[in-house]
């Protein structure tokens, strides 16, 4: 049996939810809808084909024909929605970031771990095709340990007013982007790994807001893993997703969204919606095959409801978006001290004490390997380390 579902929110994310939810398992509906505006939650039921449609935020999460509340409100609302889920048992999926920052975050941990409600953290780029490709990868031990884990996201700004709010949205890109770069990042390293530090360049380059418009942020992990992000409102071009993780055995590279070996050349004659956040739709322009599937919407509700049904948690919860919340915190407060700053885990459920890993490697009894090539000439070249002396040498076969 499917999933009866009330989205609060009818806007731009809750129609990408919508999507996405009456796509891939096909069997799962939403039932209600609400919005703050009338007009939006009955454009909304009447789009997707929704019997019911309120302006009361209550009624729609209570309502008995419902299993999932799948919130995609505003940052501001987040608290409100989830402890009414809460009240009314109802299992809850919320969009990203949780909070507005980590305390509002663990408030909503708290409050559905109390009620004993499913809850899931729709962190959907952790869904996507390569990213699962490439962390399965990880995983598998293919790169070795991993050393560098980095995520960019950049695009000309978000697509509604609130985004613009510094009050309601509780911050700019770094809060908007940035849980995304974080959690990918973070997922790269291991989430059993404690993120420790974090120093923060933000600044508001371009647009006439109180908020960062531009940020780039070093995570410091326990492991002596390094996490980082790239994150804009001012970026031209469209919207620009990419990820790269180095470890001691490899590296990967992924572009997901703005160069993925689909361009075309149109005049603009008879041309309509490119893709998320495009600028143009004349000359070279960059289409997405399936946006749903290659920004990870439908394996994301995918994992949800069937980790629901399944009576297991799914890979993203809400104390996931905690921890991204906290290490975004200590990305503020570092923009504003110009300093390294600790992130504040009041709840930690991950390892203690990793420590950073030995990095010798042992050629003999006397040398530690530093370097091993295969030079233009046919030659092996060797940077060795001797142990006692601590010489460097170069030995050539």
């Amino acid at each position: 049996m499917g999933k009866r579902i009330a989205m609060l929110g009818a806007g731009f994310i809750a129609r990408f939810y919508a999507d996405a939810i009456q796509g891939q398992r096909s069997r799962d509906r939403i039932t209600t809808v609400y919005s703050r505006k009338e007009e939006s939650a009955g454009k909304f039921a009447a789009d997707y084909n929704v019997p019911h449609y309120s302006t009361s935020l209550e009624a729609a999460v209570n309502h008995p024909d419902v299993d999932v509340v799948c919130i995609a409100l505003p940052n501001h609302l987040h608290v409100t929605a989830v402890l009414a889920c809460c009240m009314a048992g109802k299992a809850v999926i919320c969009t990203k970031p949780l909070g507005r920052n980590a305390a509002e975050a663990k408030r909503m941990l708290e409050a559905v771990e109390a009620a004993g409600v499913f809850h899931a953290y729709m962190e959907d780029l952790v869904y996507t095709p390569k990213f699962s490709k490439a962390l399965q990868s990880v995983t598998a031990g293919a790169l070795g340990r991993i050393l560098w884990a980095k995520s960019r996201e950049t695009h000309p700004g978000p697509h509604s007013e609130w985004f613009w709010n510094k009050e309601l949205a509780g911050g700019g890109c770094i809060l908007d982007l940035g849980c995304h770069c974080v959690e990918i990042t973070r997922s790269f390293i291991g989430k059993n790994i404690r993120p420790m530090e974090v120093m923060c360049w933000a600044d508001t380059q371009v647009k006439p807001i109180d908020a960062e418009d531009h940020a780039i942020a070093l995570i410091k992990y326990e492991n002596g893993a390094i996490g980082q992000f790239e994150v804009s409102w001012t970026f031209r071009g469209g919207l620009d997703l990419r990820d790269e993780v180095m470890g001691t055995e490899g590296t990967i590279w992924i572009n997901n969204f703005l160069r993925t070996g689909f361009d075309m050349f149109t005049t603009g004659k008879g041309a309509d919606y490119v893709a998320e956040k495009a600028e143009s739709n004349s000359g070279w322009v960059f289409p997405v095959g399936d946006e749903l599937n290659d920004l990870g919407y439908n394996h994301m509700f995918a994992d949800m409801f069937n980790a629901l049904e399944e009576e297991r948690e799914p890979r993203e919860t809400f104390y996931d978006g905690y921890v991204v919340n906290a290490i975004l915190d200590a990305a503020y407060a570092s923009a504003a001290s110009a300093r390294w700053e600790p992130v504040k885990l009041e709840v930690w459920r991950g390892l203690m004490g990793t420590g950073k890993a030995n990095t010798l490697i042992d050629y003999d009894d006397h040398h530690f390997l530093i370097k091993e090539e295969m030079t233009h000439f046919g030659s092996t070249k060797l940077i060795l380390k001797e142990k006692n002396s601590g010489k460097i040498i170069e030995i050539v076969k």
